[in-house]
């Protein structure tokens, strides 16, 4: 679970919710045309920009951020250095009976009891990483989608608002209406963009990239241990993606 994520959450909407208390009533944000020009103008438009089994796929996508699955690093090296020992003093065949948490590595140590040489396991391993970062990239793509759309649907909002507005000047009665959709509109597409859409983008990004960092040092490391390359050897190479105040193995 991401507690930053989940914090950051919390401690927007209790602010701005919390102002908005303080300065009059919470109905007064609450207007129906807007929701129906933001909300239903940025989902129409992902279905436009996207197939709609990734529109469907969103909220699992979103549900990324708050929940997911961490990857120790320090445990996945650890482990490819303590399975080069076995092969360097059994060969690879010994590694048959090595198992893993983390499913591509055990993946990876299957391929290689299978007989798979270096050349093919680089090629299919680097495969699948390529397909993930695919993956990964339209799950991000979609809430880039609605960081464009959100805030371009309440300016929409607002032009219609205040077209509404302009166009019934002789009804004062009117005017309420039209001015509160035109700065409502305004105020949901800020608020999608720039509370979910944006910050929810930026943490997906983050974990595809440590995602296809550990992925890539598994790859290196298996390739390595078909290699024979020397378990100290080994540790130095992997080590080296990592930040040099993290690079103590225990």
């Amino acid at each position: 679970m991401d507690f930053a994520t989940i914090i950051g959450f919390v401690f927007g909407l209790v602010l701005m919710f919390g102002a908005i208390l303080m300065g009059g009533q919470l109905g007064m944000f609450v207007d129906i045309p807007s929701i129906l020009i933001v909300f239903g103008g940025t989902i129409a438009s992902l279905f436009i920009r996207h197939r709609m089994s990734e529109v469907f796929g969103a909220f699992s996508i979103l549900m990324k951020a708050f929940f997911v699955k961490s990857h120790d690093i320090h445990k996945i090296i650890k482990q490819i250095v303590e399975m080069s020992q076995i092969a360097r003093k059994d060969g690879i065949l010994a590694l048959e009976k090595v198992k893993s948490d983390d499913e591509f590595l055990q993946k990876a140590i299957n391929h290689c009891v299978d007989g798979a040489d270096p050349a093919f396991l680089e090629k299919i391993l680097a495969k699948e990483l390529s397909c993930q970062k695919d993956r990964h990239r339209n799950g991000v793509g979609i809430f880039e989608g609605i960081a464009e759309a959100a805030p371009a649907f309440g300016l929409l909002g607002t032009l219609i608002g205040l077209a509404q507005m302009l166009g019934h000047m002789e009804d004062p009665s009117a005017i309420g209406p039209g001015l509160a959709t035109a700065l409502v509109s305004t105020f949901y597409g800020i608020l999608i963009a720039n509370l979910v859409a944006i910050p929810v983008s930026y943490k997906l990004v983050a974990y595809s990239e440590e995602e296809q960092m550990v992925r890539q040092v598994i790859i290196d490391g298996m390739i390595s241990i078909q290699k024979g390359v020397n378990p100290r050897m080994l540790m130095q190479s992997l080590i080296a993606v990592l930040p040099p105040t993290a690079r103590k193995i225990d």
